[in-house]
C-alpha cells in the first residue's frame, strides 16, 4: 500500500467510510480507475491486487460493485466475480447486465431488445470508419475508439453520431471514444441509487464522462436521504472537467485509486 499517494482529503473520506462498514457501499468503475486505458480495449487487466482488494472489501461491507461500460461477462472474468470469494457485484454495460451470485449474467430484457440495431450499426462503421479506429462491439452496445487514431476524432464522432441516428440509438460519449447504446438506456447512476439507496455511507470511483451520473446520484442520496457520500474522481490529462468540478476527492490515476481502496480494506 502506497500512502503517500493519498491526501489528507483522500485520508478522510476513507476514515468516514470505514466508521460503519456493515452499513456502507463501496462502487468503482473499471478501466481508468481499476485499469490503466490502454489503446486496444481486449488487452486491458486490473492492476495487480486490485482484484484481490476488492474481494477483501466485499467480505467487510454491506455492499461492493464495479459499475462499467464494460460487458459484465468480462468483468467477471477480470475481477473474479462470481467465483465464491466474496459477494463481490459486476453491472455491464452500464447496467443492462449483470452477473448473479453463480457468476451467470442476467440482461435486463427492454434492453436486450435493441441488439439487432447495435449489431447493424457496429457492422456499419466497420466498414466505413478509418484505418487505427476500433469498433469494440458488445451485445447491446458498440463504442468507437479513436485512441491509437486520434487524428481521426472528428469524422469518427460524426460517423459514430449517424450511426446513432439511423439505428435509434444515443450516443455517449468518453475519453477518446463514443458508444452507441439503446435508447434511454440505463445509465450508472441508476445502478448506484439502486446499490446505495439503503447504505449510511457510500462511494463510487471513477474517471470519465460515464461516472459523472454516479457522482450526482450520489449527490441526491446525499440530499433527500441524508447518506454520507465521496465522489472519487480518478483523475488524468482526459478528465472531464465535469467529473472533476463534482467530486469530493480527486486521486491521481489509477494506482492512487487502487491505494485509496487498499487503506479502506486495511484491518481496523
Amino acid at each position: 500500500m502506497d500512502s503517500t499517494l493519498l491526501g489528507d482529503e483522500a485520508l478522510d473520506a476513507i476514515a468516514l467510510l470505514r466508521e460503519a462498514p456493515e452499513r456502507t457501499c463501496v462502487l468503482s468503475d473499471f478501466d481508468g480507475t481499476l485499469a490503466p486505458i490502454v489503446d486496444d480495449p481486449a488487452s486491458s487487466v486490473p492492476l495487480p491486487g486490485a482484484m484481490e482488494v476488492l474481494h477483501r472489501l466485499a467480505r467487510r461491507f454491506t455492499s461492493v460493485a464495479v459499475v462499467s461500460g464494460r460487458p459484465a461477462a468480462f468483468l467477471a472474468a477480470a475481477l473474479g466475480v462470481g467465483s465464491g470469494a466474496s459477494r463481490l457485484g459486476a453491472y455491464g454495460l452500464y447496467g443492462a447486465e449483470r452477473v448473479g451470485p453463480d457468476g451467470e449474467v442476467v440482461i435486463d430484457p427492454e434492453t436486450e431488445e435493441w441488439a439487432a440495431s447495435v449489431t447493424a450499426a457496429a457492422d456499419e462503421l466497420r466498414d466505413v470508419v478509418p484505418p487505427g479506429v476500433v469498433i469494440e462491439r458488445k451485445r447491446t452496445a458498440a463504442t468507437v475508439h479513436w485512441r491509437s487514431a486520434p487524428e481521426h476524432e472528428l469524422v469518427a464522432l460524426d460517423l459514430a453520431r449517424g450511426a446513432a441516428d439511423r439505428h435509434g440509438l444515443e450516443l455517449r460519449t468518453g475519453r477518446m471514444s463514443a458508444e452507441l447504446v439503446p435508447a434511454h438506456a440505463m445509465d450508472k447512476g441508476a445502478v448506484v441509487h439502486m446499490l446505495a439507496s439503503e447504505a449510511r455511507a457510500a462511494c463510487f470511483l471513477g474517471d470519465d464522462a460515464g461516472d459523472v451520473p454516479a457522482f450526482r446520484a450520489l449527490a441526491e442520496l446525499s440530499r433527500t436521504a441524508g447518506t454520507k457520500v465521496v465522489r472519487v474522481a480518478v483523475a488524468s490529462r482526459e478528465s472531464p472537467p465535469a467529473l472533476l468540478g463534482e467530486a469530493d476527492v480527486v486521486l491521481d490515476g489509477p494506482k492512487a485509486a487502487l491505494a485509496f481502496l487498499e487503506r479502506l480494506a486495511a484491518e481496523p
